[in-house]
């Protein structure tokens, strides 16, 4: 059933990119690699969303442009950008299907020595903070598994610095992985951390102090490092080069 409203005037509200700076990192002809800074978040999720990543993606690259997949906003590193949208759709699918390899880097709390493939389901946690994912059962939740590899260990912090692979893409699965081990991510204000503080986090109301006193650091140290893929016959391999996660862990 349709009906017809009729008006004098009509409004339309369209997105229009504002740029604080951030430029790609690289421009091909049918996409773009952003380094994202932590704390940014990729797309608004209200009006009232002062800034994300897509007005820098559509300020540079025009208003068809769009990310062709997500990583949280706290995670920094490398998102890859369609330049319209037959090439957005096609790169969301590889992702989709698996057809790409991506790494990480994690600074941990506490030390590891040995490289780690963890093998366990993870599942919505159902507790008090609605977001937070937990390891379950091989019959509960999904497959998910995380392959870890220590690079360097920080005695005096008694901190590690990790390369992850994520063999799955599950929520938060890096985060959930590795706080199943006992060695939360720095900065993690969700995971290894009491459920007041993180609902604090979620609503915007815990301090910049208490998040470090409670965490370890105002920031997730998350980054998405690596990131290689074939398109149109060619094979792409970038890495991220933003150099604070490595100032950070030998800070």
């Amino acid at each position: 059933m349709s009906e017809i409203i009729y008006e004098e005037s009509l409004y339309m509200a369209l997105f229009e990119g504002h740029s604080r700076g951030l430029k790609p990192l690289l421009i091909f002809e049918d996409f773009a690699i952003f380094d994202k800074p932590s704390n940014l978040m990729i797309h608004p999720i209200s009006k009232s969303t002062e800034y994300s990543l897509l007005d820098e993606i559509r300020y540079h690259l025009g208003e068809k442009a769009n990310q062709a997949h997500r990583i949280d906003a706290e995670t920094s590193g490398l998102v890859l950008v369609g330049l319209n949208d037959k090439v957005t759709n096609a790169l969301a699918t590889m992702f989709e299907k698996k057809e790409y390899k991506k790494s990480y880097l994690a600074i941990v709390r506490g030390k590891i020595q040995e490289e780690l493939m963890i093998d366990k389901n993870l599942k919505k946690e159902g507790e008090a903070i609605g977001v937070r994912m937990t390891t379950c059962q091989k019959d509960e939740g999904k497959s998910s598994i995380t392959h870890i590899k220590p690079l360097k260990y920080n005695k005096n912090r008694d901190l590690t610095l990790l390369e992850v692979i994520p063999i799955t893409g599950r929520q938060h699965q890096i985060r959930v992985h590795l706080d199943s081990i006992g060695h939360t991510i720095l900065g993690d204000p969700i995971y290894g951390i009491d459920d007041q503080t993180a609902e604090e986090y979620l609503t915007k109301t815990l301090s910049q102090e208490q998040r470090f006193a409670t965490s370890g650091s105002s920031r997730l140290w998350l980054q998405a490092n690596y990131l290689e893929f074939t398109y149109k016959g060619v094979i792409y391999k970038i890495y991220s080069k933003n150099e604070d996660i490595y100032k950070e862990f030998n800070a």
